[in-house]
Protein backbone atom coordinates (compact mmCIF):
# COMPACT_ATOMS: atom_id res chain seq x y z
CA UNK A 1 0.00 0.00 0.00
CA UNK A 2 1.77 3.19 -0.78
CA UNK A 3 1.50 6.26 1.44
CA UNK A 4 -0.83 9.35 1.26
CA UNK A 5 0.62 12.68 1.68
CA UNK A 6 -2.22 15.01 2.45
CA UNK A 7 -1.82 18.32 0.60
CA UNK A 8 -3.15 20.27 2.82
CA UNK A 9 0.15 19.82 4.93
CA UNK A 10 2.01 21.81 1.53
CA UNK A 11 -0.47 24.38 1.29
CA UNK A 12 0.21 25.48 5.31
CA UNK A 13 3.72 25.45 5.10
CA UNK A 14 3.43 27.52 1.46
CA UNK A 15 1.91 30.21 3.81
CA UNK A 16 3.36 33.40 3.64
CA UNK A 17 5.66 32.73 0.47
CA UNK A 18 4.46 33.15 -3.69
CA UNK A 19 2.76 30.99 -5.23
CA UNK A 20 1.25 30.13 -8.64
CA UNK A 21 -2.48 29.31 -9.35
CA UNK A 22 -4.33 27.95 -12.33
CA UNK A 23 -8.19 27.52 -12.28
CA UNK A 24 -10.44 25.32 -13.86
CA UNK A 25 -11.83 28.44 -16.37
CA UNK A 26 -7.80 28.85 -17.00
CA UNK A 27 -7.53 31.99 -15.14
CA UNK A 28 -4.03 31.90 -13.67
CA UNK A 29 -2.64 34.03 -10.40
CA UNK A 30 0.62 34.49 -9.00
CA UNK A 31 0.42 36.09 -5.14
CA UNK A 32 1.97 35.87 -2.00
CA UNK A 33 -0.74 32.47 0.10
CA UNK A 34 -1.73 34.34 3.30
CA UNK A 35 -4.51 31.99 4.49
CA UNK A 36 -5.98 28.92 3.26
CA UNK A 37 -8.75 26.19 5.04
CA UNK A 38 -9.75 22.51 4.91
CA UNK A 39 -11.57 23.31 1.23
CA UNK A 40 -8.89 24.80 0.10
CA UNK A 41 -9.59 28.28 -0.09
CA UNK A 42 -7.13 30.70 -0.51
CA UNK A 43 -6.41 34.15 0.17
CA UNK A 44 -3.58 36.04 -2.17
CA UNK A 45 -1.90 38.65 -1.33
CA UNK A 46 0.20 41.01 -4.35
CA UNK A 47 -1.90 38.90 -6.73
CA UNK A 48 -1.17 39.32 -10.27
CA UNK A 49 -3.51 37.56 -13.60
CA UNK A 50 -1.19 36.33 -15.29
CA UNK A 51 -1.59 34.80 -18.80
CA UNK A 52 0.02 31.72 -20.24
CA UNK A 53 2.83 32.38 -17.40
CA UNK A 54 4.04 35.03 -19.97
CA UNK A 55 2.25 38.34 -19.37
CA UNK A 56 0.76 40.51 -16.83
CA UNK A 57 -2.96 40.99 -17.78
CA UNK A 58 -3.47 42.56 -14.49
CA UNK A 59 -2.66 43.83 -10.54
CA UNK A 60 -5.05 42.59 -8.39
CA UNK A 61 -4.00 43.07 -5.22
CA UNK A 62 -5.77 40.73 -2.75
CA UNK A 63 -8.05 38.07 -4.31
CA UNK A 64 -9.67 34.87 -2.55
CA UNK A 65 -10.14 31.95 -4.97
CA UNK A 66 -13.01 29.45 -3.69
CA UNK A 67 -11.16 26.21 -3.54
CA UNK A 68 -13.40 24.26 -6.03
CA UNK A 69 -12.38 26.47 -8.67
CA UNK A 70 -8.57 25.56 -8.95
CA UNK A 71 -6.93 23.17 -11.26
CA UNK A 72 -3.45 23.30 -9.42
CA UNK A 73 -0.89 24.61 -7.25
CA UNK A 74 2.43 25.40 -8.12
CA UNK A 75 4.91 25.97 -5.53
CA UNK A 76 7.44 27.26 -7.60
CA UNK A 77 6.05 30.51 -9.35
CA UNK A 78 9.43 31.67 -10.84
CA UNK A 79 9.45 28.47 -13.12
CA UNK A 80 5.53 28.68 -13.69
CA UNK A 81 5.22 31.96 -14.56
CA UNK A 82 9.08 33.09 -15.25
CA UNK A 83 8.77 35.59 -17.81
CA UNK A 84 5.62 37.47 -16.20
CA UNK A 85 7.44 37.73 -12.62
CA UNK A 86 10.36 39.64 -14.41
CA UNK A 87 8.33 42.35 -15.74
Amino acid sequence: MSEFTNPMRYLREAINTQIYVKLKDGTEYVGVLRVTDATMNLILDDAVEVRGGKQIVARIGRVLIRGSTLQYISFNPEIAAEQALSQ
